[in-house]
């Protein structure tokens, strides 16, 4: 094994350019490793922690490339594939214009050169709110894609927001469409007449594919952060969202849709789309209410729509040997917040406490190694697993990692899995999870033990990676997949309850 580390000084790439860079060298014969970034103070933790030994004197405006190769020749063909990747995006870079005035240097000025209402936001979490307050103030509302921003910045952010009659999406907005305009991850969905306020990215992408699937579309999608109707944040974005919504003769419906809130706040908010006359379907999870499916189901037939039968795609080969051994406990590995919080929720009311990451028993939480011996869901969205990385719909080599392990461990009983499709995401995410279920499932059978994998699989056949294909590639490697991820967190819990 070999390692490589060197910096280039005055070299600066965007930070999701980069990432792309990475996971192209990643992809090399020969490299076992790869990361290209600028060597923020951040960046540099992140390498320390893969083992790289990042020199001293690097600093921001350094790029450094960190490859570990299987043998020293392959660190040329690793350098190769760096600069290949790099030259690729000068080559973007260069075709994007031949305008030769000057850029503009800040979000606000851009702006003033051209008649937008909405800028995207996506940067680290510490210049986000900077970024932010420049396009309130220069009039625009605003997608806060970035994530760690603490409640405190979001608070004053909304309220300027208020002030200033714009919206602020975010912060940590992955998902939104306005107008049949997709930003961030968002699948390809049917127009219509339903409108979305959203404090869940995931969970937003779930109900606009089950309303695909119904025959529904949607005029918008506003998402509004994840924590925006917790009691600190008090649904100052909903808010904003449901007046825009109400005054939107493209939208006649609404569903809000959330992860568990804060009484009080939901309570206000149903008040105020009383008081806008406007008809609001509460998609909201938390413990006695209905999941995300069941919620759209009630949502279709008040409105007259028949509910159809959800798609699903069975694993190839009818199923794993019943007189093998197998664990006892779930092991759900995701992508998407929502997703996994729904899963808990459904989970707990059959399994009891489940430990995670975001846990609704502060008593459940993982330690920093996220392992247990009992039922399990992480959700490798979180904040504490994207400081530094790119959120795991891009890059799932955490999750790819964990899925590996726990095809070792003999306490796993069943693995549920996610995934998310759309724009923004993985350009071809089934393959790279197939060969992670197939490989986990020859694992466990070396040792003699059966291991079912069952899929929650978010998307349309519009999406840029087609969800039947996607479906079919997932049950031909062995995994039960499902579009709503309730479903398949039930259809998990079956199968742990059939363990020999």
């Amino acid at each position: 094994m070999s390692t490589h580390v060197e910096l280039r000084t005055g070299a600066y790439h965007d930070s999701v350019s980069l990432m792309q860079v990475s996971r192209v060298v990643a992809g090399t014969a020969g490299v076992q490793a790869a990361q290209v970034a600028m060597a923020t103070e951040l960046n540099v933790d992140v390498l320390t922690s893969m083992g790289f030994d990042v020199p001293a004197e690097a600093g921001p405006n350094d790029l450094v490339i960190a490859l570990r190769t299987d043998t020293p020749d392959a660190v040329a063909a690793g350098l190769a594939a760096v600069a290949d990747a790099l030259a690729a995006l000068r080559a973007t870079s260069d075709s994007g214009g031949g305008d030769d005035t000057v850029a503009p240097r800040t979000l606000g000025s851009a702006a003033a050169r051209v008649d937008a209402t909405l800028a995207v936001i996506s940067v680290p979490g510490q210049h986000a709110v900077t970024e932010a307050f420049d396009a309130i103030t220069s009039g625009l509302s605003v997608m806060l894609f970035s994530d760690n921003v603490s409640v405190e910045d979001e608070v004053h952010l909304k309220d300027a927001a208020a002030a200033a009659d714009v919206l602020v999406m975010g912060p940590d907005c992955g998902t939104a469409h306005i107008g049949g305009v997709a930003l961030g991850f968002a699948n390809v969905v049917r127009p219509g007449s339903v409108g979305i306020v959203a404090a869940s990215g995931t969970g937003a992408q779930q109900v606009m594919c089950l309303l695909d699937a119904a025959g529904v579309g949607i005029s918008h999608c506003l998402g509004v952060g994840g924590r925006d109707l917790t009691a600190a944040v008090g649904g100052r974005s909903t808010r904003q969202a449901l007046h825009a919504l109400a005054a939107d003769p493209a939208t006649d419906r609404v569903i809000v849709v959330s992860k568990p809130p804060d009484a009080t706040v939901l309570a206000d908010l149903e008040a105020l789309a009383d008081e806008l006359g406007l008809q609001v379907h509460w998609a909201v999870l938390g413990p006695g209410r209905p999941d995300l499916t069941a919620s759209i189901e009630s949502f279709l037939v008040a409105q007259g729509v028949p509910v159809p039968t959800w798609p699903t795609w069975a694993a190839a080969g009818g199923g794993d040997d019943p007189l093998l051994s197998r664990g006892a406990a779930l092991r759900g590995l995701f992508c998407g917040g929502t997703l996994a919080d729904e899963a808990i929720t459904v989970a707990e009311g059959e399994l009891g406490g489940i430990h995670s990451n975001i846990p609704h028993d502060p008593a459940l939480a993982l330690g920093a190694d996220l392992r247990h011996d009992g039922h399990v869901v992480i959700d490798f969205g979180d904040d504490g697993l994207t400081r530094g990385r790119a959120h795991p719909m891009i890059d799932p080599t955490l999750r790819q990692e964990r899925i590996a392990a726990e095809a070792l461990d003999p306490t796993c009983g069943v693995l549920l899995l996610d995934l998310v499709l759309g724009h923004g995401a993985h350009p071809d995410p089934a393959d790279e999870l197939a060969d992670a279920v197939r490989t986990a499932r020859a694992t466990a059978l070396a040792s003699g033990r059966s291991l079912p994998v069952v899929v929650s699989l978010t998307g349309t056949d519009g999406d840029p990676q087609h969800r039947s294909r996607c479906a079919e590639v997932l049950a031909a490697a062995g995994a039960d997949v499902y579009l709503s991820n309730a479903a398949a967190t039930r259809a998990a819990l079956s199968l742990l309850r059939s363990t020999p």
